[in-house]
């Protein structure tokens, strides 16, 4: 059985239930640091303050030169891999198409925020009405899967780990809560409601879809399969069942893309402003207002990584860096508590300290599971991050 997949459908919604629980455990911790510090820059923010700041230059380091620009290249790569439903395309043609992606959007949230915002509304909404059709349609299909349920049976606790990838990709959105915790109304009852609402609400739509899925596709199709939402449509609707949810992946895709351009920028720009990362990303545009070379340079690193990693490659190079810094920034929720206990906190995370302990404890066995499992993407990262501690010391220390 390859390293990873899961051959049974209890096991399989078993890892979106964790994957779920996990995240909304993190966001709790994130909404009480957004809450009590609502600046601009996120994780690095609350790193800078629970840690000092090498701890704060690492965040963005590791943003730009491993996990949010594998995370982009990824989402480029993968839309690539959706529109060969419709064309083929040669990997040099995927290449070009995956970088030209990335230049338009960058070109999008660098002209305005406003702009790239509305582009985001747009795409969202088209994602969820495609979920809605498929799930709907696969339910229904006459085409299901032929024989009994397959037995859960004891699987290694390494396959589920690297299950986890994906998944943990697929809910990444929870971190956000950390740049408008400060702006939310009544923040000690509304953050733990939209906390609640909102990770259940993609629980939801992420297990009913692989309900869905699992409806008329076996465990191994889906796992063997490039494009399983495609496949799923055509097995359920027919061939324009399938273009038509590919094109909706499609614009899901760039949504998702978009999202992490509108945001992530941002990171580096509030570093640079402290005198925490290189001055260039400081840099504002005088006319858009935007932080530009922030934009060009992470989309420069993405599209070096869509021309020399796999997709593979990508997504298990980018979600361990992303969860080391998720351990270590809601381990600064215990820090600050400490550092910082007569500080305001609008909201308090629940469950503390239960809560953070047990992330960071799971955080931190799915990094070291990624290191055993898939050694090469994941030391390559943690090399990388590890590079950031000499270049802190020799450019910023002094600052």
């Amino acid at each position: 059985m390859p390293r990873g997949m899961l051959t049974s459908e209890t096991w399989i919604i078993a890892v979106w239930v964790v994957s779920g629980i996990l995240s909304f455990c993190g966001a709790l911790a994130f909404a009480e640091m957004g809450a009590m510090i609502p600046a601009t820059g996120g994780q690095y923010v609350f790193l800078r303050e629970a840690f000092g700041p090498l701890p704060a230059f690492l965040c963005g380091w590791t943003f730009l030169v491993v996990s949010m620009t594998a995370s982009m290249a990824w989402l480029a790569v993968s839309f690539c891999r959706y529109l060969g439903y419709f064309m083929h395309l040669p990997e040099w043609g995927a290449n070009l198409i995956g970088c030209g992606l990335v230049i338009v959007l960058t070109w999008i949230n660098y002209r305005g925020g406003v702009l790239g915002a509305w582009v985001q509304k747009i795409f969202t909404g088209a994602k969820l009405t495609g979920i809605f059709v498929l799930i709907v349609a696969a339910l229904l299909s006459s085409q299901k899967v032929v024989g009994p349920i397959a037995a859960a049976r004891p699987i290694r606790f390494g396959d589920f780990g690297v299950a986890m990838i994906a998944c943990l990709l697929a809910y990444d959105g929870w971190v956000n809560m950390s740049f408008v915790a400060g702006e939310i109304r009544d923040p000690k009852r509304n953050i733990l409601r939209a906390l609640l609402a909102g990770v259940a609400l993609v629980m939801v739509v992420y297990i009913s879809a692989n309900f869905a899925y699992l409806t008329v596709l076996t465990p191994g199709e889906i796992a063997q399969s490039e494009r399983v939402g495609a496949d799923v449509a055509d097995r359920a609707m027919g061939p324009i069942g399938g273009a038509f949810i590919s094109a909706t992946i499609l614009l899901s895709i760039i949504g998702s893309l978009n999202g992490r351009f509108l945001t992530q920028a941002r990171v580096y720009f509030a570093q640079a402003q402290d005198g925490l990362f290189f001055k260039q990303f400081a840099a504002i545009h005088p006319i858009y207002k935007t932080p530009g070379f922030s934009l060009w340079m992470q989309a420069a690193l993405a599209i070096f990584l869509i021309l020399t990693g796999s997709w593979n490659f990508l997504i298990e190079y980018a979600m361990p860096a992303i969860w080391v810094t998720y351990a270590v920034s809601v381990a600064g929720v215990i820090a600050l508590r400490r550092k910082m206990p007569d500080a305001e906190r609008p909201y308090k995370m629940w469950g503390y300290p239960v809560t953070p302990v047990l992330f960071v404890i799971a955080a931190v066995a799915f990094v070291v599971n990624s290191g055993i499992e898939k050694p090469a993407p994941t030391l390559t990262a943690l090399g990388l991050i590890a590079l950031g501690v000499p270049v802190y010391f020799i450019a910023f220390r002094r600052a």
